[in-house]
C-alpha cells in the first residue's frame, strides 16, 4: 500500500480553489497544491446532464493525513457534496516523497 496520495477536487472559481489550497497547506494537511484551470467538465448531477467550467485542485499528502484533509475539504468546500478523490503515488523521487512527509507532519 502506498503511503503517499494525490488528492483532487474541483471548485467553481479560481479564488475558491486558491483558498482551499492555502488553508490545507497552511494546516499541513497537504505538503503542496497545484491549481489547474479553467477546465471543462461534463457530468450527471441530480439526474440531469450538464457541462461547466471548473478549477481543479491537486494536493499532495500522506495516507495518514488523508482523513483530516478530506474533512477539511468537506468543511470548507463551496459545494455541498464535492468530488474528492485520492490516488496512490506508487513511485516518486525520494526527495519529493521526503518533502511530502516533512511538510505534512502534525505540529510542525
Amino acid at each position: 500500500m502506498a503511503d503517499f496520495l494525490q488528492v483532487s477536487t474541483a471548485t467553481p472559481t479560481r479564488d475558491q480553489a486558491v483558498d482551499l489550497a492555502r488553508t490545507a497547506v497552511a494546516e499541513r494537511l497537504a505538503a503542496g497544491a497545484q491549481i489547474v484551470g479553467p477546465v471543462t467538465s461534463a457530468f450527471w448531477h441530480d439526474g440531469e446532464f450538464g457541462t461547466g467550467e471548473e478549477w481543479q485542485l491537486l494536493l499532495k499528502t500522506t495516507r495518514a493525513r488523508y482523513p483530516q484533509l478530506e474533512a477539511h475539504l468537506l468543511k470548507h468546500h463551496p459545494w455541498q457534496k464535492p468530488e474528492i478523490a485520492a490516488v496512490a503515488i506508487e513511485a516518486g523521487s525520494q526527495g519529493c516523497l521526503d518533502w511530502i512527509t516533512a511538510n505534512t507532519a502534525p505540529g510542525e
